[in-house]
C-alpha cells in the first residue's frame, strides 16, 4: 500500500463514508488538531519515567484516535462501526484528576507554565487539546456532533493541567505565580 494516493492534491479529502470536502473545513481542522494532541501527549508519555502515568497516557492516545475517527465520520453518509467513547472514560480522567489533587498544593492563583521540559510539554498538549475542543463545538453549531466528544476533551484538558502540576510536584519544581 502507498502512503500518498494523490487524491488530495487539489486541496479536498474524503471523510468516512466517501463525501470529499475541502481540506480547510471545520471537521477537518477539529480532527487534524486532535491528532496534533495525540502527537503531543505521545511526548508527554515518553518522557514520562512513572509506569501509571505512561498508561494512563496511553489510553488516552488510543481514545483520541478513537474521537478523531468520529470526527472524521460523516455524519449522515457514514455507515462505518465506529469504536465508541463512553462515559467510563471520562471517569477515568475524574478519577486521575482527584488522585493527583489529592497530593498537590492547593491552587491559590493562575501559574504560568514552565520550569521543566516535560511540564511544558504537557501545557502544551493542555491548549492544544482546549483548540481541539473549541474547534469541535465550532463544528457541532452547524453539524451534529456527538456531546460526550467535547465532554471528552473538556475532561482531557483539565486532566492534562493537573499532570503538569503533578510533573512539577515530583520534579520539585516551585510552580510560578502569576504575577499582573
Amino acid at each position: 500500500m502507498k502512503i500518498y494516493t494523490k487524491k488530495g492534491d487539489t486541496g479536498q479529502t474524503s471523510l468516512i463514508g466517501g463525501v470529499r470536502v475541502p481540506k480547510s473545513n471545520i471537521r477537518i481542522h477539529a480532527y487534524g488538531t486532535v491528532d496534533e494532541l495525540n502527537s503531543f501527549i505521545g511526548i508527554v508519555r515518553d518522557m514520562s519515567n512513572d509506569t501509571h502515568i505512561r498508561e494512563v497516557l496511553y489510553k488516552i492516545q488510543n481514545l483520541l484516535f478513537t474521537v478523531g475517527s468520529h470526527l472524521a465520520a460523516h455524519p449522515e453518509k457514514s455507515k462505518m462501526k465506529l469504536p465508541e467513547l463512553r462515559e467510563e472514560d471520562i471517569t477515568l480522567l475524574e478519577k486521575e484528576i482527584d488522585a493527583m489533587n489529592e497530593i498537590l498544593p492547593p491552587l491559590t492563583a493562575f501559574i504560568l507554565p514552565g520550569g521543566h521540559p516535560h511540564v511544558s510539554h504537557c501545557h502544551v498538549a493542555r491548549c492544544v487539546c482546549r483548540r481541539a475542543e473549541r474547534l469541535t463545538v465550532e463544528l457541532s453549531e452547524s453539524e451534529p456532533v456527538e456531546p460526550i466528544l467535547i465532554k471528552y476533551l473538556n475532561r482531557l484538558s483539565d486532566y492534562l493541567f493537573e499532570l503538569a502540576r503533578k510533573l512539577a510536584f515530583d520534579y520539585g519544581i516551585e510552580e510560578v505565580i502569576w504575577k499582573p
